[in-house]
């Protein structure tokens, strides 16, 4: 008595992805009952199912409180209606209901016609151009007074992860995290995405890349060597680092030490410490780290082999930065946008030993973008997970461990 009511309806391969049971189970877990009016199983694997879902919830808000948690999984109220723009009172100011996007595929209703939102990705806003029309996620610095911006759920419907059919690490699609997981099949997995990648790359059938998001643990744990053959085998695309990665490497190139301490004998050396400060020095008279590697200072690692490979580099800065490098963009919304400039074609991330830049990735990269996620603190994929990132696979283990086995899966006999 006194219920409040909404019919929703789910259509794709919803039974063997589990969004039926999620679907249900959210209704459950935030008090409202529901019942299956309609539901039609696809008899074979690539068919299609369909369900619809009468939901009851006890106030209005409790009812839209469903309906906002549901959607993710692409549940779409039965009564369509086209979205609600309202314009942007101001640069960078988004009207107070405006619509936070996911990294789902996303379309939206508008004069009875459901348009896509190319290159989705989270926590952004919704703007329409009415003529031509068209739809863009924009982030909220970038927004303009004027703009319609999409507001409230009305009109906007996003289609949830399916299971895809490659039986591999990436199958499941879920940012599960365990210390005492074996690893060994998972970079095999990897591995093999990545050659898959790459071969259809040299035989012109594709132009997919390997984005590799890392810190500089990568460097003082060991796994400078790997990593350097991984990038000269033509195995990576895009680089997202810091200031201190590539500082390091170069360190390493110059003085065999990485913050001082001697890679090759195992201790640190006097005056070590400055090694990376003179490294930063040298290359900043140089112009960057492209001129070092062209002059013949810099011959071998990392950056060396990004250089030699053309791999598109982009360096974001940090408060903590020393020099920095000139190749470092010191604004964060400038890195921001070249980040995000360099992801479209990414399919497949690799988040190595950076907190930092593992989740600003993830929060970049479409939910369909096989993603994995590497640190010894397993609360770097944890977190990478809780801020939605659930297409991520997290690996507990250090950063050199992994890019010696991902590298000797890869065919490295180092």
């Amino acid at each position: 008595m006194g219920m409040t009511t909404q019919t929703v309806t789910l259509q794709g391969h919803i039974i063997d992805s589990l969004i039926l049971a999620k679907v249900v189970d959210t209704i459950v877990m935030l008090g409202g009952t529901f019942t299956l009016t309609e539901i039609t199983v696809g008899t074979q694997r690539e068919d299609p199912s369909h369900a619809t879902i009468l939901i009851e919830a006890s106030t209005p808000e409790s009812l839209q409180e469903i309906l906002k948690s549901i959607q993710p999984h692409g549940a779409v109220v039965e009564t369509e209606h086209d979205c609600t723009v309202v314009p942007a009172p101001a640069d960078g100011i988004l009207p107070e209901d405006f619509y936070a996007t996911s990294h789902l595929t996303t379309h939206i209703r508008w004069k009875g016609q459901w348009i896509d939102v190319p290159q989705p990705e989270m926590d952004l806003a919704i703007v329409v151009n009415t003529s031509p029309l068209a739809a863009r996620m924009v982030p909220m610095a970038s927004v303009k007074k004027g703009d319609n911006v999409v507001t409230g759920r009305k009109g906007v419907r996003v289609f949830p992860l399916e299971r895809p059919k490659e039986r591999d690490v990436f199958g499941f699609m879920e940012a599960q995290v365990s210390s005492e997981r074996p690893h060994r099949h998972i970079i095999a997995d990897i591995a093999r995405r990545m050659k898959f990648i790459r071969q259809h790359q040299k035989e012109g059938r594709g132009s997919g890349k390997v984005l590799f998001a890392g810190g500089p643990a990568i460097v003082h744990a060991g796994g400078r060597e790997a990593l350097s053959w991984i990038i000269e085998s033509g195995y990576i695309q895009v680089l997202f680092c810091g200031n201190a990665l590539a500082a390091h490497d170069m360190e390493a190139s110059l003085y065999g030490t990485s913050l001082g301490y001697n890679l090759g004998i195992g201790r640190s050396v006097p005056h070590g410490h400055e090694h990376h400060l003179r490294t930063i020095n040298r290359v900043r008279a140089l112009g960057g780290i492209k001129e070092a590697v062209e002059s013949g200072i810099i011959k071998e690692g990392i950056m060396a082999a990004c250089v030699r490979q053309r791999v598109h580099m982009v360096l974001a800065g940090t408060i903590r930065d020393d020099g920095p490098l000139p190749d470092v963009i010191t604004d964060s919304i400038k890195a921001q946008e070249a980040m995000r400039a360099a992801v479209p074609g990414v399919e497949l991330a690799l988040l190595v030993a950076s907190t930092l830049h593992a989740v600003a990735t993830g929060n970049l990269l479409q939910a369909s973008v096989p993603t994995v996620c590497v640190d010894i603190n397993p609360a770097v994929p944890t977190k990478l997970s809780d801020r939605g990132s659930f297409q991520a696979v997290g690996l507990v283990m250090d950063s050199s461990s992994f890019l010696w086995q991902l590298a000797r899966e890869l065919g490295w006999k180092g």
